[in-house]
């Protein structure tokens, strides 16, 4: 993608992962969530480097340009991905923001490294023990992640996902923002880019892993880290509007924060806040990362 950006590949946690940079100073890692890519921070890496940060995004493991690894899609295996790209670009540590998939291990990282994680930015996603509850004990937000559940089945949800040029992954971008929908452009390139060979499946294999490991040991064992208390700054943004983390979901994760913590509710605002109110949540991550940087 051209731009102001520039574009390299760094290695860490045993795979290539690719990076787009722009702007200079303290490190800002973003972090995109499902079904998107790198790009999805354009916004946000601008007013970052406007305001004199390294703004750096980052395509997941199995995702956009990063390697598509056959495992290595357990949340802890992903946390150590994000921070181990952290010092792959030099660096001790970072302010990270995360969206979704990106959110839910921003939560992990800051737990399991917190001395990398300076600041922590989380938009629509849930502490982990908070999605796990809601999954288990809330209908609302079972009915509203129907999506994950028909994840769980083998090789047809990859085959329906990039079927007529990924026609899904447009409904459900179309379906799961509030009033200020994606444009177009948008909407065709996160299409293009799940039509790329074996992301449909490595895409997934995070949300598989989290419904099949609910009863297993690694997932009892990774519930039970999680209760460690995040020490990082962190600000939780979520659309009041999303459709697919219901915002009485997220709503609490500031229990499992000994930090400052700020909750912002967007009005109006879907799932993707980065991209439906840019200017907005550019504003709040500016001013957040400013007021905590060591």
């Amino acid at each position: 993608m051209p731009g102001p950006w520039t574009h390299r590949d760094l290695a860490a946690n045993g795979a290539r992962f690719h990076i787009a940079e722009q702007g200079s100073g303290p490190l800002v890692l973003l972090v995109h969530g499902w079904p998107q890519y790198w790009w999805a921070w354009r916004h946000q890496m601008a007013a970052l480097a406007a305001a004199g940060y390294r703004a750096v995004a980052l395509d997941l493991r199995g995702m956009g340009g990063s390697d598509r690894t056959p495992r290595g899609y357990d949340p802890t295996n992903l946390a150590l991905d994000i921070t181990g790209v952290i010092r792959s670009l030099g660096e001790h540590s970072a302010h990270l923001v995360g969206h979704d998939t990106g959110g839910s291990l921003a939560w992990v990282a800051a737990v399991m490294r917190p001395s990398v994680i300076q600041s922590l930015t989380v938009v629509s996603a849930a502490h982990p023990r908070r999605l796990r509850r809601g999954l288990l004990q809330d209908r609302r937000q079972m009915a509203a992640f129907d999506h994950v559940l028909g994840f769980q089945r083998p090789w047809i949800p990859e085959r329906r996902l990039v079927a007529d040029d990924a026609a899904q992954i447009g409904g459900y971008l179309s379906t799961w923002t509030g009033p200020n929908g994606l444009d177009d452009e948008a909407i065709e390139n996160y299409r293009n880019a799940m039509r790329i060979p074996s992301t449909a499946h490595c895409s997934i294999e995070p949300y598989r892993w989290l419904v099949r490991s609910m009863a297993r040991p690694d997932g009892l064992q990774f519930v039970r880290r999680m209760k460690k208390p995040v020490t990082a700054p962190t600000l939780h943004i979520q659309g009041a509007a999303d459709p697919v983390l219901l915002s009485h979901t997220a709503l609490g994760a500031g229990g499992y924060v000994e930090a400052p913590y700020r909750w912002r509710l967007l009005p109006g605002v879907g799932h993707f806040p980065h991209e439906e109110a840019p200017e907005e949540l550019s504003t709040e991550l500016v001013n957040w990362v400013r007021e905590h940087k060591r």
